[in-house]
């Protein structure tokens, strides 16, 4: 007999999957992306979605149905639910939130571009508070252990990362309510928008063809932030 807690889960799940096919096929990737805890596995569902769809055969010999749909659109997608998750002063689900940044990561990567990619830009005027002071708190010290535990606990949200309970925060002005010009705190570090910001000062140092130990760095800090929310997200 399952328990309480086990059998809600079914609910929830079997729920989710119905809503999820109702929803444009870009949606339902993100969802089918969410339960795939393998990077390699959505890795190859990604490549999969990208080239049409179909009809394929998991791992335990059931057949599964992919829609097609274009990465921009998933990548999009993904943001756009990160940014509302983001500029709230509490992150209700840690989890979702290191799943949806490495969706995000994932199939803008797959698009060729990269981090660098144009189509990757969220619009940023100015770069954010936060998230500028601590990664120049990074990029301070040498990559390493301390560094990475630093980025963990922030990802975790902790120390620089720790959520608000003022209500004033991420109120006005900027993306998210991220400018601090109306006087008002600016939000803590984001994951999401913390890869944001390390991809934009990237391609200003690229931009500028200055690269060497700031971009070696940069891209250190860059890739063992997302090996560190696959380890949050699943």
């Amino acid at each position: 007999m399952p328990s309480r807690k086990s059998l809600l889960e079914v609910i929830k799940e079997t729920v989710l999957s119905h809503l999820t096919k109702k929803c444009p096929p870009h949606v339902q990737v993100i969802g089918l992306l969410c339960r795939t805890p393998q990077k390699e596995s959505r890795h190859e569902l990604l490549r999969r979605v990208a080239a049409g769809g179909g009809v394929f055969q998991s791992e335990n010999g059931t057949k599964v149905h992919l829609p097609g749909a274009n990465l921009n659109e998933i990548a999009n997608q993904a943001d756009d639910i990160l940014e509302t998750m983001e500029s709230r002063s509490v992150v209700p689900d840690r989890k979702l939130l290191a799943r949806l940044v490495l969706i995000r990561e994932e199939a803008r990567n797959m698009m060729g571009g990269g981090i660098l990619d144009e189509r990757n830009d969220r619009g940023l005027n100015t770069l954010p508070e936060s998230e500028v002071n601590f990664l120049t708190k990074l990029v301070s010290l040498r990559p390493g252990k301390t560094v990475r535990d630093m980025i963990k606990n922030v990802m975790l949200g902790k120390e620089e990362g720790a959520d608000s309970l003022d209500d004033e925060v991420g109120g006005a002005g900027g993306i998210a309510g991220r400018a601090s010009v109306s006087g008002r705190k600016p939000l803590p570090v984001r994951p999401g928008m913390f890869l944001e910001t390390v991809s934009k000062v990237l391609g200003g140092i690229y931009g500028g063809n200055v690269s060497g130990i700031t971009a070696q760095h940069l891209e250190w800090v860059h890739q063992n932030t997302l090996q560190i929310l696959q380890e949050i997200a699943f």
